[in-house]
């Protein structure tokens, strides 16, 4: 990786590769007899507002190729099941919609023929374009691809607002990053282009490629089915749209009055459609902005919805970027948080509880079971509740490395969402204190914050919220 030096090019290929989202992953010419360029898909899954589709069609507009975008379907993705490949399944269809209004092929290949390498040879890429993911394996599969391959790959930060490397190195809070963030919005909180594709590719015959309108798990003997899609999500682009829409439209007004009410629909709830890059928080961003725009009381809701969708969500990204080896161990936590854990760890925990009935949700605490049990059933939980869940999680197991590591393992399974930087960066706070401060000390907790039913309860109406979950359908 380093600065473009791409000499070989077209002046417009070379401006467009030295953009503030691109990475050169691998420099050096076009394959000559390249017959595309291929973009890569597999953080931001949609065919619009997604810059590196955009910088894909610039790049072949500008060499005279077509585009054509792969995305590899894998059976073994880290901690992946049957509920998260069914809503990313969804996703494909309009994904794959969307791209052939903008005159751009899509191709999925799902295993045992997900082969990258086979697919850009196949394919005859002459360049390959992809998307930024600073989870642990997808990093290791991007630098992998880049030392097989013969032909320059970059990469693009397609899934922040203001991209992740000009912040340069980790930040302490939301408090140091959101500053940054916000100076640099003018520069790029600005409308997607879209371009279309000016040449349309051609399968060549006997091309491999599989249906994205068929399930992509089947035949996958190895694939956790245990944990069943939840019908109250449709995942892709559409659905997410629709979503933005009816939040912008009718509830962005109530959002600073509801947002912290689990027992009611409040918020966006498009934490999921982020996870999966059926759209990007610069199209949430734009939209919501928008509004305000056009109806100033909606400001303070705005600037609100901010500070979560950009400056906590991007603070997130920064986290798991700046500590790929701790992000989901006990291990990120802060020199003061390390002190009073290592101080508290022989206290007595007053109960503990088995992960297994955590899962299950077979606590004393009415409140946290109905928690758990929206994660079971609906694979997401309110935000707020969240916090509870985790902390409770560490009240309930005998250190802070089981409690972060049950806490991971049901995050991951069961959250539609889960296996995301927000995600990592929630059980952190909860758990060793990151980002947060010290505070009183107390059993257990030492100086990391604690918060209990009581007081959790008291911030909205906990037994509509308990009878809510405990009246959904087994």
């Amino acid at each position: 990786m380093g600065e473009v030096k791409a000499d070989w090019a077209p002046a417009e290929v070379q401006e467009l590769l030295r953009g503030a989202r691109v990475t050169e992953r691998r420099g050096g010419a076009p394959a000559p007899d390249g017959k595309c360029v291929v973009y890569w898909m597999q953080r931001a899954q949609r065919g619009v507002d997604n810059h590196a589709v955009n910088l894909g069609v610039g790049v072949a507009n500008a060499l005279g190729l077509p585009l054509v975008v792969y995305f590899a379907g894998i059976s073994n993705f880290p901690s992946a099941n049957l509920r998260h490949y069914a809503f990313l399944n969804q996703g494909l269809v309009d994904v794959e919609e969307d791209l052939a209004e903008r005159n751009i092929s899509f191709v999925m290949r799902r295993a045992p023929h997900e082969s990258h390498e086979r697919f850009f040879s196949d394919a005859g890429a002459a360049i390959v374009i992809g998307d930024e993911n600073p989870m642990r394996e997808p990093l290791r599969w991007r630098t992998a691809i880049a030392e097989k391959i013969r032909v320059p790959f970059y990469t693009v930060d397609t899934d922040v607002i203001v991209p992740s490397m000009l912040m340069g190195r980790a930040q302490f809070g939301a408090y140091t990053i959101r500053p940054r963030l916000y100076r640099a919005l003018p520069e790029f909180l600005v409308p997607y282009e879209n371009p279309h594709a000016d040449h349309a590719w051609r399968r060549p015959k006997g091309f491999h490629a599989d249906s994205v309108h068929e399930d992509m798990t089947a035949g996958w003997a190895h694939l956790d089915r245990t944990v069943k899609p939840v019908e109250g999500w449709k995942g892709g682009t559409h659905a997410a749209q629709a979503r933005l829409k009816l939040f912008t439209g009718r509830m962005l007004g109530e959002y600073e009055k509801k947002r912290n009410r689990p027992e009611v629909d409040g918020t966006s709830a498009l934490s999921p459609y982020l996870h999966f890059g059926h759209i990007g928080p610069q199209t949430i961003a734009l939209a919501v902005a928008a509004a305000a725009k056009e109806d100033r009381t909606l400001e303070a809701a705005k600037e609100s919805y901010f500070n979560e969708l950009i400056a906590w969500r991007e603070l997130a990204v920064n986290f798991v970027l700046y500590a790929p080896d701790t992000y989901d161990n006990a291990g990120c936590a802060e020199d003061w948080a390390k002190k009073t854990i290592a101080e508290h760890a022989r206290d007595e925990r007053e109960r503990l509880y088995t992960l297994g009935e955590l899962e299950r949700g077979e606590t004393y605490d009415e409140l946290w079971n109905a928690a758990q049990i929206q994660m079971l059933r609906d694979g997401w939980m309110h935000n707020s509740l969240r916090m509870y869940w985790a902390k409770k999680i560490l009240e309930w197991t005998p250190d802070v490395e089981t409690a972060m590591r049950y806490a991971i393992y049901l995050n991951d399974k069961y959250f539609l969402d889960g296996r995301d930087p927000n995600g990592y960066a929630g059980v952190a706070w909860a758990i060793v204190g990151k980002f947060d401060r010290a505070w009183g000390d107390r059993p257990v907790f030492g100086k990391r914050r604690y918060m209990s039913g009581a007081s959790t309860g008291k911030k909205f109406d906990s037994k509509a919220y308990i009878r809510q979950m405990n009246s959904l359908p087994g």
